[in-house]
């Protein structure tokens, strides 16, 4: 009665092994039978995007450094930094005396001329006037724009020569920037394209600008390479965003694009006509155009996420070299675009 048992696990041992085996070798079976028929591919979906990337810093909308015009002692500060002023407000003063004086003097001499002078010394006199009120304002720094005190290094009693700086004065309402374009970008340029920016100080979200111009003329820069200053502005930015920031950014020329796309070597042809094989075997007719090299856009057909067969054959790497080398034309996109063969296009397009 054992023994009759012991058989029994040993037949079934046997059989179990038997299925298992035969289990591994349809496995095998099938796998091969799959690359014989090529791999599989996904239909998947990518954004195009037609930009110019740009990079630069940006700066106020209006700068004005302040400069003494003359030698002298600083007489008055009005102002400290950080305040915000009006165009033709006194910033500082310096000593006047001997430009008043000497107004003051020419206004006596005026006034005498007139009792016993000529009509011709009279006008003479009211432009040397003029010089001598301009030398009377040249003792004041004065604000050229609305705007806000950025720096000030100067304090009263302290002795300026002509030219030394002595702070900055900015406007703040926009933001601006200069931005290299290659000349072979600049057709695509117009006034008021969108620009998105990102700035390394503030990567909470995208800050939006828009082109406002750029020159009639091109620049070589220290690269040998020609390129135009496109001009930019920010209207609207976070207060995180200081002139002087550094940002990358994208030109858009026309808005972003989703297409679906699959390998070439999924498509092939017949009698103009593209089809490809669905991973369940279904053969159906599609509509693509040359995307890159290694593959189409589908305009019709398909959907994302649908498998397909591998049709085509990979062309050796000689082959796919003297494809590059042969002068095929470019699509729409700018992509380089190769004869027909497998996988390709059908020779004399679709």
């Amino acid at each position: 009665m054992k023994m009759k048992k012991k058989t029994l696990v040993i037949i079934f041992v046997c059989l179990a092994s038997a299925a298992a085996v035969a289990g591994i070798l349809l496995g095998i079976r099938t796998l091969l039978s799959s690359s014989d028929s090529g791999e599989i591919f996904r239909v998947r979906k990518e954004t195009y995007e037609n930009i110019i990337e740009i990079s630069g810093t940006v700066e106020a909308a209006q700068t004005q450094e302040l400069q003494a015009l003359g030698d002298g002692t600083v007489m008055g500060v009005y102002v400290k930094e950080g305040d915000h002023v009006k165009k033709g407000d006194i910033i500082i003063q310096l000593d006047d005396t001997e430009q008043a004086y000497n107004l003051e003097l020419h206004d006596y001499n005026m006034a005498t001329t007139r009792i016993t002078g000529s009509q011709k010394e009279i006008e003479l006199m009211k432009t040397e006037r003029l010089a001598l009120v301009q030398k009377v304002n040249d003792r004041k720094v004065v604000a050229t724009f609305d705007g806000i005190i950025a720096e000030l290094s100067v304090s009263t009693g302290d002795s300026l020569e002509a030219k030394d700086s002595i702070g900055t004065l900015v406007n703040v309402d926009y933001l601006t920037a200069e931005v290299e374009v290659a000349e072979t970008d600049v057709s695509k340029l117009q006034v008021g394209q969108t620009v998105n920016f990102s700035f390394p100080a503030y990567d909470s979200e995208t800050v939006y600008g828009y082109v406002t111009g750029w020159p009639a003329i091109g620049e070589v820069t220290s690269r040998g390479t020609t390129v135009v200053y496109a001009e930019i502005r920010i209207d609207d930015y976070p207060a995180e965003i200081l002139p002087n920031y550094s940002f990358t950014g994208k030109i858009e020329i026309s808005p972003s694009e989703d297409y679906l796309i699959v390998e070439r070597l999924a498509v092939t042809y017949e009698n103009r006509q593209a089809f490809v094989e669905l991973a369940s075997g279904e053969r159906r007719q599609v509509s693509v155009i040359p995307y890159t090299d290694d593959y189409v856009r589908i305009l019709d057909g398909l959907s994302e996420g649908d498998l397909v067969k591998q049709l085509g054959k990979s062309p050796v790497s000689g082959q796919m070299r003297n494809r590059n080398q042969g002068g095929g034309g470019a699509n729409p996109f700018g992509h380089p675009t190769g004869g027909g063969g497998a996988g390709g296009p059908p020779p004399g397009g679709f």
